[in-house]
């Protein structure tokens, strides 16, 4: 198997003539992997369909040219139809689950892809290799499981079957480790990077997180506002970044084992019908010279770095600073108390004798797998989900075990903001009625102070006054989520429950939701229970921290001493498998400076 990708001048633009991506040029060698980073909306999925001659619809591909082992497959004088797809070039997207066919065995998705591209009459033995080939059981039991019966991690590497098993030359991967917990998510990295050894397959990895992308690719391009605006080796690009852009996206980066301040970027990106004349970037940046009104080319910093800024001599060296952890305060009495508390999901007990405290103003962060009862433990405090025995204290009173048998205090003092703010916000209700409406049901106000305190709210999560007046589907995912922190601290809570709340965000947005949870913990006294499976996120805003495995708690303690220095075999592993950024040591080094 061998392969090369050339990109040149790729141009994708709406059917209306803005220009999505503009002007992309880029080659990936054969075993070589690119990483293609950058923010939601920079257009780094656009570019990965193109490669594959494909836009969205609305769209289209309007300059430039994609080859792939010498045979075009976009731009004048592509060969008609799909043939190409699958067996040149292929695909693994984002969300596996919605791309594997539910009503179809994975066994037959796999030999669906060997008939239409290779054919024969007995594939049962390639789809056992393709399977294999991935770490995936080969057994017929296996084979004649459908998606539903699969973890992310299965289904993932499904997808990645289904796009190996006509041995194209490139594969494109789109953010496919979004979502998963980090010990799933390694053992994805760790087969991607076999493939890319063993079968010599070109890879271009999208991401939004450099810090995943510097474990696998051996060179880095960044987007933003569709355009690359720095690309080199990744040595290079996370080690002597050029654009201040990609300074901002590395400064958003949390470390598993030293607490870092995080530093998000000011303002938002910007869409294809926004963009202004000029460097896309300017309004963002704190580089900005009247020069910058003019579209900058792309500048040599280095043999194989190039950045596209006027005043890359003067971006400033990445500096984290360390962040101080505060000890806990035991003194105090508990805000809430979790007591054997034990709990089921579809018949199997997910929750095990679990046993905690938050106090008041802490943040405790609960981690672990996907399936180690996280979640569960989140909706039994909140009331939403049965409890099969335990005890749920808010300060000394037990609670009922559903919300509707709680008074309404006790429902107001605890609020739950829930992972995906797609779905626990309703499309048919206007932003300002969204976040008013718990400030009128739990705290009793009239309909106009809980309108003039939502708006105050909405100032207060840093979102501009005229979302008031939009609904959701109007709002990016980061915008949606802060509407949802603004709607439950409506409520003036005690406790804030946060449920996996940044793990789809690019990591700019993630920045910024951390630094506001961390400024509203201090200015309203507020404690969190905060919910996730990245330890990262933990590292920076959590002061304590509990592990989970299989319902069962493995280990607990102050923040920076369990992810320093792990005592439990489990928490172990959780911490070697965090994504972070290598030393600069661990990348083979390209160009220097």
């Amino acid at each position: 198997m061998s392969g090369r990708l050339d990109v040149s001048g790729l141009s994708v633009a709406l059917d209306t003539g803005e220009r999505i991506v503009d002007d992309v040029s880029f080659g990936v060698p054969e075993g070589e992997i690119l990483g293609l980073v950058g923010e939601s909306g920079s257009g780094k999925t656009t570019v990965a369909l193109a490669l594959l001659g494909f836009a969205r619809r609305g769209a289209g591909i309007v300059a430039g040219t994609v080859d792939v082992d010498g045979r075009r497959i976009a731009g004048p004088g592509a060969a008609a139809g799909g043939g190409a797809r699958g067996r040149v070039i292929s695909y693994v997207p984002q969300d596996p689950g919605g791309s594997l066919n539910p009503s179809l065995r994975i066994g037959d998705s796999v030999a669906d892809m060997i008939r239409a591209h290779i054919g024969g009459d007995d594939v049962r033995p390639r789809v056992q290799e393709a399977f294999a080939a991935v770490n995936l059981p080969c057994d017929d039991a296996f084979a004649r499981r459908f998606p539903h019966e699969l973890s992310g991690g299965q289904q993932q590497r499904v997808a990645i079957a289904i796009a190996l098993v006509c041995r194209p030359a490139v594969v494109v991967l789109d953010e496919p480790t979004t979502g998963l917990d980090v010990i799933t998510q390694s053992r994805i990295l760790a087969e991607v990077d076999r493939l890319r050894r063993e079968a010599s397959v070109t890879i271009v990895y999208v991401s939004h997180d450099l810090a995943v992308v510097g474990s696998v690719a051996d060179r880095v391009a960044v987007m933003y506002a569709g355009r690359i605006v720095e690309s080199g080796p990744s040595a290079d690009v996370l080690f002597r970044p050029r654009h201040p852009y990609t300074v901002g996206l590395l400064s958003s980066i949390p470390d598993p084992v030293t607490p870092r301040q995080l530093r998000s970027m000011p303002g938002i990106a910007v869409g294809p019908r926004d963009r202004p004349p000029g460097c896309a970037f300017a309004p963002r940046c704190t580089q900005r010279v009247p020069a910058c009104d003019q579209l900058p080319g792309l500048f040599q910093a280095s043999a194989e770095h190039v950045v596209r800024c006027f005043e890359w001599t003067r971006t400033p060296q990445l500096d984290r600073l360390n962040r101080t952890v505060a000890a806990a305060e035991a003194a105090e009495a508990p805000l809430l108390e979790v007591r054997a508390l034990q709990a089921d999901y579809h018949g199997r007990r997910v929750v095990k004798e679990v046993s905690f405290a938050v106090h008041p103003r802490e943040c405790l962060a609960l981690v672990g797998e996907s399936g180690s009862g996280k979640t569960t433990i989140a909706r039994t405090i909140a009331g939403l989900h049965a409890r099969a025995g335990g005890d749920i204290a808010l300060a000394g009173a037990s609670l009922a075990p559903f919300a509707a048998g709680r008074t309404r205090e006790q429902r107001r003092r605890i609020q739950i903001v829930f992972q995906n703010p797609y779905d626990s916000l309703n499309p048919r209700h206007r932003v300002l009625d969204a976040v008013a409406r718990p400030i009128r049901v739990l705290r009793g106000m009239s309909r106009a102070d809980a309108a003039t305190e939502a708006l105050a709210l909405i100032d207060q999560v840093r979102l501009p006054r005229d979302v008031a007046e939009r609904y959701p589907g109007e709002l990016s995912g980061g915008e949606r989520q802060r509407v949802a922190i603004a709607r439950a601290l409506g409520a003036q809570p005690d406790l804030l429950v946060c449920d996996e709340i940044t793990s789809a965000l690019d990591v700019s947005v993630q920045a910024a939701v951390l630094e506001l949870l961390a400024e509203l913990r201090r200015a309203l006294g507020l404690a969190m229970l905060f919910i996730t499976h990245d330890l990262g996120v933990v590292a920076s805003i959590a002061d304590r921290v509990l592990v989970l495995e299989n319902g069962e708690l493995r280990e607990q303690g102050q923040v920076n001493a369990v992810l320093s220095s792990p005592g439990d075999d489990y928490t172990r592993r959780l911490v070697a498998a965090a994504p972070r950024l290598p030393e600069y040591s661990d990348i083979h080094t390209g160009a220097t400076q």
